[in-house]
């Protein structure tokens, strides 16, 4: 049996290993150092690391990983709220958006109208003249 499945660890992409190495000091990029993407476990692979960690410093890091990701869910779960009421505004935004842009549509055509309006009246008049 695979103690890490594939929904329990991933490889960091191009981005996020460049990223991840611009927050340690490495010396000659890829002469000395990591050369490769390493990988990182998801929240259940965490919990499946703390049944394979044996030593005191081990521990405590994965003590300390599990509850940074309870903590995260925690905030994700109390902010649901705010999420949905987001989503909600951006909704009514694009709505919004679509009635600012129809408004100026209208205002264009009626500008059209005006221009037209004071086409005609200038405009030379042709035809019989009475005295």
């Amino acid at each position: 049996m695979i103690r890490f499945p594939e929904d329990f660890i991933f490889e960091l992409t191009d981005r996020e290993f460049k990223d991840w190495r611009s927050q340690f000091v490495t010396t000659n990029e890829d002469k000395m150092g990591l050369r490769y993407a390493p990988y990182a476990f998801t929240e259940d692979g965490v919990a499946q690391l703390s049944t394979v960690l044996s030593s005191e410093r081990a521990i405590k890091v994965n003590i300390q990983i599990i509850r940074l990701f309870s903590k995260l869910r925690r905030l994700a779960i109390s902010h649901h709220d705010i999420i949905l009421k987001l989503e909600e505004l951006e909704k009514n935004g694009s709505e919004q958006d679509k009635k600012i842009d129809l408004i100026f549509e209208y205002i264009k055509q009626l500008e059209h109208a005006k221009q037209q309006e004071s086409k005609q009246k200038n405009r030379l008049k042709i035809g019989f003249k009475s005295q």
